[in-house]
């Protein structure tokens, strides 16, 4: 943890546990690293969905080129908290709802997911005369046998909801470019859906020479499409994904070594920008989830370490089945005339207070040895894919507090 963090959480009250920290200096200066080890025609956006945290997405304006939003939600969020930053919109299933608003609000690139969406984005544009649409087709390319199968979440490369199958994207290319016939609402509004090039996110979890090796498969991918339809190749987006090690915090995503091959793959395609959304890998390390050790307690032969809080605040080493890292902070009060419970077997699992036995933080972890009830635990990660993804009202415990240093 930083030391602002740390002297921030041992100020806490027991009642003000758990709670978020949020290091937004470390956050700035992270963020502009990556920054500066990108080059010139890569841009930077931010996937909000990681962390949408208002004073989160103010701390990254100005290093980030722009937001990667995938709801009508997130879209009005993000678009209140940072207004007049550029805005790219994502995302399965639009609404026609969300699509209007989309276009009102408009949005700098759209990630077109389906013929579909073509022609509801098309019927938003016929209600607007004067809107102007740049669109990405989102591509579900096919990779080589094995690519991701050690990725944490794959959208792409195998059967899944997102993007357009290549012979799909193919016709929507036809349909953007191509004077086929009667379309309905698409046919009267062409000119104002301008094809700047092709969106690719297929999967999260990828070290630096992965993602690269990826990215060059889009890329090439895509010039062969805009040579044989004959349009103007002038964005590709690689998508986020970069590796978040929770097993290992220090090992870090090699952003000076992607963005040397980024721009090697620019020096081959030099009419073309491209862009990334990272998401969890800008923000995961410049959050803790701060709580208390309320009981530890022995299960056959096990010990247990029960904290105020758990995965209604912080879901996900629950959703992926990993223990998050943590520090502990230790407190010498111990006002009761009891005897104060303590880890003696070397190590303990951490949970938290719900009534499910998947409401685990940390697996048998010896970084637990001498835990005592009383003391502070912070997780660390926790800046990314926390409280947002949540299942707060499960058990109707109280919510966490929130904290912003350096803001």
């Amino acid at each position: 943890m930083t030391e602002a963090v740390r002297r921030h959480v041992a100020g806490l009250t027991p009642e003000q546990l758990p709670a978020f920290v949020y290091d937004l200096s470390a956050l700035r200066t992270h963020a502009a690293a990556v920054r500066a080890a990108l080059p010139e025609r890569v841009e930077l956006y931010y996937a909000a969905k990681a962390n949408p945290d208002a004073p989160v997405l103010a701390a990254l304006r100005g290093v980030v080129d722009g937001y990667e939003v995938s709801s009508g939600g997130e879209l009005a969020h993000v678009a209140t908290e940072v207004p007049g930053a550029p805005l790219a919109f994502g995302g399965p299933g639009k609404t026609p709802a969300e699509i209007a608003a989309a276009v009102d609000a408009g949005v700098h690139r759209w990630h077109v997911e389906s013929e579909q969406e073509l022609h509801r984005l098309a019927a938003a544009l016929a209600e607007r005369p004067d809107a102007v649409v740049d669109v990405l087709l989102r591509v579900n390319l096919p990779v080589g046998a094995g690519a991701l199968d050690s990725v944490a979440l794959a959208m792409g490369g195998r059967p899944t909801p997102f993007g357009l199958d290549p012979d799909r994207a193919e016709a929507a290319v036809r349909m953007l470019t191509e004077p086929v016939g009667p379309l309905g609402p698409l046919g009267a509004v062409r000119r104002r859906l301008r094809l700047r090039g092709v969106h690719a996110h297929l999967a999260s979890g990828l070290a630096a020479a992965e993602q690269l090796a990826l990215a060059g498969q889009i890329v090439a991918w895509s010039a062969r499409l805009a040579e044989r339809h004959a349009f103007r190749l002038e964005e590709v987006n690689v998508g986020g994904g970069m590796a978040v090690d929770y097993g290992d915090p220090a090992a870090r995503f090699d952003w000076a070594a992607f963005g040397e091959g980024l721009g090697g793959l620019l020096e081959r395609h030099p009419g073309t920008l491209l862009r990334i959304e990272p998401g969890r890998a800008l923000t995961a390390y410049c959050g803790w989830y701060a709580t208390e050790v309320l009981d530890v307690k022995r299960s056959h032969g096990e010990d247990f370490a029960v904290v105020r809080g758990g995965t209604h605040h912080l879901r996900t080493p629950a959703a992926r089945g990993h223990s998050q890292p943590f520090t502990t902070l230790r407190v010498a009060d111990w006002p009761h005339p009891w005897t104060r419970p303590a880890v003696t077997t070397g190590r303990a699992t951490l949970t938290g207070q719900l009534c499910t036995p998947k409401d685990v933080l940390a697996h048998g972890a010896p970084a637990a040895s001498g835990l005592r009830a009383g003391d502070r635990v912070l997780f660390g990660m926790a800046g990314a894919y926390g409280w947002n993804i949540s299942h707060h009202d499960f058990l109707m415990h109280p919510r966490p507090g929130f904290h912003h240093l350096g803001g």
